[in-house]
């Protein structure tokens, strides 16, 4: 279990061996020389899954998208010098996620700073106040009080990464050499009077568990008839347990939901007979939004994606109360808010099994409008069998096989995904990187949360996808299946919906900044399986049956300047 070779592997060897009794199940690995004892510490232990990856930013952020599908820590290791600031991108989204990350960085000893030694920068503090905790671990020595504090720093380190909010935290840690396993008598003989039992007896597991109840005002909220959820971006753990609490408070007050894309609540449709849909799309509507303006808003997690429903949250400014137990500010309209830090699995829990069954008409005038306002919808994508982008999250969300796990792309994915991604019953399991709202990363983090996983799709726009083509190194160690639903427009789609669009003389180059890629060799370069979509028809027969294993590329060829036009046209008729 422990490697007494000589003071470097039993430092790192008693460093993964705690771990892993805390519950570490993966660590992603970069190659280096510094890091060499920590390296083969996790690559020989037995119940850790290691994987090497090559690129730095690719490895941080396919970490992060593991550590999103686990909800428990992943290790992410590499060796001193800027190695460890190419993590950077994905220490920031996973600070804003809520994302567990264990970020391990091998460092040199401190006589060979400020010298100019080799790959050796200032690494305290590296990524700011984005961990929840960092920690410049002392040198490897084999004293009994000094290996007990490595064992300690360890545990606390693990419970930062959970407790009070899911994070970041940074171990930095300095070796000498010999930084290969070359034998150290003096170490060795250590092996027969280590007591590795007594040493380690105590780790447990941990793992967050929410039972914070806390005082709600249901008295409030059940004297007011024109009280509306919303249910914002979420990443939960268990969707449906989070769909059935939602479904019970909003019976309970008789009010409506409206669900973002991002949450399960559209993928457990029928769990919820006030769900709301279209919200975006009737909101357009000054006359309706007027009519449907809230005296109360029960928020849960972070506001939906949509600028529409913010602005209208803005004018109406109605009390409202957010739900969720960090402790981040989920409030930028400034509203007149206060945060309930608990769950809304609390908050049902204290609450009858059935509800009063009131009847409400605030809530029928929303089911109206969102049910006409779907028709609509469904009739304009059945009529049109032209390729354009937005009619694909409206065939995803009939024809993707149950359980799917989803991960959208920054930019338009997510939009288009909010605007028309139908109610459902299959269960599809969305992800996202909306912390910081960047396109690093986005293939990575896919294989990562696609990674030993039920077969993934990740549905991303073509500058997205080019920015992180790297991850395609990963693979050879790659597990599982991914489907990629390439939306080819050949530049930033999103910038066609913005005023700079009209502003022609730089637009296409310094904006749009179309890079006239052929996806067919990009692909063949990595030995990915490619297909140009043809119809619709041949869309859907592939998303309907995913591979078992191997990464495999859908490339939609689109007009970003039609499909943007077609947008302006049609948004706001659907109300």
């Amino acid at each position: 279990m422990l490697d007494f070779r000589n003071i470097n592997t039993l430092w790192s060897s008693i460093l993964v061996e705690t771990l892993h009794r805390l519950g570490l199940t993966h660590a992603i690995i970069c190659p280096g020389s510094r890091s060499s004892p920590l390296t083969i510490a996790f690559a020989n232990h037995p119940q850790i899954t290691t994987i090497p990856v090559l690129d730095e930013r690719s490895a941080s952020f396919f970490a992060l998208g593991m550590a999103k599908k686990l909800g428990f820590p992943v290790v992410l290791l590499c060796t001193s010098g800027t190695a460890g600031a190419n993590f950077y991108s994905a220490v920031i989204e996973a600070k804003y996620s809520g994302v567990p990350l264990l970020i391990l960085t091998a460092d040199r000893p401190p006589e060979l700073g400020n010298c100019h030694a080799g790959q050796t920068i200032n690494q305290v503090n590296l990524y700011g106040n984005y961990p929840n905790y960092f920690i410049n671990l002392a040198l490897p020595t084999y004293e009994e009080e000094i290996l007990n504090y490595l064992r300690q720093n360890l545990i606390y380190a693990w419970e930062r990464c959970l407790f009070p909010s899911k994070g970041i935290v940074h171990i930095n840690l300095p070796f000498r050499e010999p930084l290969a396993p070359i034998i150290d008598n003096n170490i060795l003989s250590l092996k027969d009077t280590f007591k590795s039992q007594l040493f380690f007896n105590n780790i447990k597991p941990l793992k967050p568990v929410l039972n914070n109840l806390i005082e709600v005002p249901l008295n409030v909220w059940k004297l007011e008839q024109k009280g509306l959820i919303i249910a914002g971006l979420c990443n939960s753990e268990n969707p449906e347990q989070y769909s059935r609490a939602i479904a019970k408070v909003s019976n309970h007050f008789n009010y409506p939901v409206l669900g973002e894309a991002l949450s399960p609540l559209r993928n457990y449709a029928s769990l919820n007979d006030n769900l709301i849909t279209n919200y975006d799309l009737i909101l357009r509507n000054q006359e309706i939004a007027e009519q449907l303006a809230a005296k109360i808003v029960i928020q849960i997690g972070e506001l939906p994606t949509s600028k529409i429903l913010r602005e209208w949250l803005s004018k109406i400014n109605p009390q409202r109360w957010i739900i969720d137990p960090v402790a981040d500010n989920f409030d930028p309209l400034h509203g007149q808010s206060l945060h309930l830090r608990t769950t809304i699995e609390n908050i049902s829990q204290q609450l009858p099994e059935k509800g009063d069954n009131l009847n409400s008409n605030y809530v029928q005038d929303w089911l109206t409008i969102d049910k006409k306002a779907r028709e609509k919808v469904n009739q304009k994508f059945s009529d049109n069998q032209e390729i354009f982008e937005a009619k694909i999250p409206w065939l995803l969300s009939q024809y993707l096989p149950e359980k799917t796990p989803l991960f959208i792309a920054n930019s338009m994915p997510i939009r288009y995904l909010e605007y028309f991604w139908q109610p459902n019953n299959r269960k599809i399991m969305p992800y996202f990187s909306r912390g910081a709202n960047g396109i690093e990363g986005t293939l990575s983090t896919a294989l990562g949360i696609a990674y030993n996983n039920q077969s993934s799709v990740m549905l991303t726009g073509d500058l997205a996808l080019l920015h992180d083509t790297n991850g395609f190194l990963i693979k050879p160690k790659f597990s599982g299946h991914l489907t990629i639903i390439l939306v080819n427009n050949n530049g930033g789609g999103i910038f066609e919906m913005l005023p700079i669009a009209d502003f022609g003389n730089n637009f296409e180059d310094y904006f749009a900044t179309p890079q006239n890629i052929d996806f067919e060799k990009l692909c063949a370069i990595y030995d990915i399986e490619y297909k140009l979509i043809e119809n619709w028809q041949h869309f859907t027969d592939l998303i309907s049956n995913l591979p078992d294993q191997g990464i495999r590329l859908l490339e939609i060829q689109t007009n970003r300047k039609k499909d943007a036009q077609w947008l302006r046209e049609n948004l706001g008729k659907f109300a």
